[in-house]
């Protein structure tokens, strides 16, 4: 009968070939193995300060989007002011009974403005 799989029977046995193949290797080998290390070491540590400033480009950006909302947000405040008490709006002289007599005389008040900017307004 066959036996179940053990993992950590497989995992004893793969370490201990592994450090019996390490424990093998010749002075030459072991030292080529670390330089090669120690060159990789510095290579990390020469491109490290750019992967540090770069780490930061995501918050910089988030920051920046921060300060382009609240701005936009609070913007140039609008006022609301409603129309004094004796002021006609434009919309009231429009629904009044004499807007239809204005309408009548269009043609008058066009010549009237256009004679009015001929004459810088002086009249008479």
């Amino acid at each position: 009968m066959k036996k179940p799989f053990d993992e950590e029977e497989l995992r004893a046995k793969s370490k201990s070939l592994f450090d019996d193949s390490v424990e093998q290797l010749d002075a030459a080998t072991l030292s080529r193995l670390n330089q090669g290390r120690q060159k990789a070491l510095q290579e990390i540590d020469a491109a490290r300060p750019a992967g540090q400033w770069a780490r930061w480009v995501p918050a910089g950006g988030l920051a920046a989007a921060a300060v382009v909302a609240v701005v936009v947000w609070q913007g140039a405040p609008v006022e609301h002011s409603a129309p004094e008490a004796g002021a006609a709006t434009d919309f009231e002289i429009l629904l009044s009974e004499d807007s239809l007599d204005m309408l009548e005389d269009l043609e008058f008040y066009s010549w009237m403005d256009a004679a009015n900017l001929d004459s810088g307004g002086d009249v008479g």
